[in-house]
């Protein structure tokens, strides 16, 4: 067992929040509310799930349900991290464009078994890759025109269209967001042994099997977070995705 989970585990893991919170509030990073928040939020959200997760997985409707919660969840998430004003429903092409293609792809070849065991947590990374792909790609994409937005009218004034003009400034920040997915890809097993590696091993499978089925995860989030970086930059670009001057 890797964790002990008693009262010792419950004081320890609500001294960590407390220690994150006190440190975001006397560093003045502004997010202390929010990792309150969010702390309280995945342990009741954790908690829930622990519980239906097994009615979940044995029939198709639970199962439909719970993956379609998760993409609104992360669509919602997602949308309000990158812009405060009603365009941010836009965030559900990026996240549905990377998702959708590579967990059926996965689905009809048989690489991911159609059952609801395998389905959740193999859709729920990627759609979580796709959120973060989403928001950073969106995010620093909005930050650069607005920081540069001179450069972008020095464009239109040489003659290039609005998207174009746009584009060429946003387009080196958006391809930011692609990092953390590349340097996690670059160092795995040299850093980090990731979750679904060391899951995997924990429940029993070889060491080679555990490599494998990390090693895919980590592809397949990468081909997800590169096209919705893609998107979100085109959305942002062509100003369906964009924020109030």
């Amino acid at each position: 067992m890797l964790l002990r989970v008693d009262i010792t585990f419950g004081v320890v893991l609500g001294a960590l929040l407390i220690v994150a919170v006190a440190v975001a509030a006397l560093a003045h990073l502004g997010r202390a509310r929010e990792i309150a928040v969010a702390g309280v939020r995945a342990a009741v959200q954790l908690g829930v799930v622990s519980l239906v997760i097994g009615w979940v997985v044995g029939a198709v409707a639970p199962l439909l349900g719970f993956v379609v919660l998760m993409y609104a969840v992360a669509v919602r998430t997602a949308g309000r991290r990158v812009t405060g004003n009603s365009t941010w429903w836009w965030a559900a092409v990026p996240i549905g464009a990377g998702v959708a293609p590579v967990m059926t792809a996965l689905l009809l070849t048989g690489v991911v078994p159609a059952k609801g065991i395998a389905v959740i947590p193999i859709t729920g990374i990627l759609i979580g890759g796709a959120l973060t792909a989403t928001v950073l790609g969106g995010r620093r994409a909005l930050d650069e025109l607005h920081a540069r937005r001179g450069e972008v009218e020095a464009g239109l004034a040489l003659g290039l269209l609005d998207r174009d003009a746009r584009m060429e400034v946003a387009r080196p920040a958006a391809a930011d967001a692609l990092l953390p997915g590349l340097d996690q890809t670059r160092t795995v097993g040299l850093v980090t042994l990731p979750g679904a590696f060391v899951g995997m091993l924990l429940g029993g499978a070889s060491p080679v099997l555990a490599g494998a089925v990390q090693l895919f995860v980590l592809v397949a989030l990468m081909a997800v977070q590169a096209v919705a970086v893609s998107v979100v930059l085109e959305l942002v670009a062509r100003g369906r995705l964009h924020r109030e001057e």
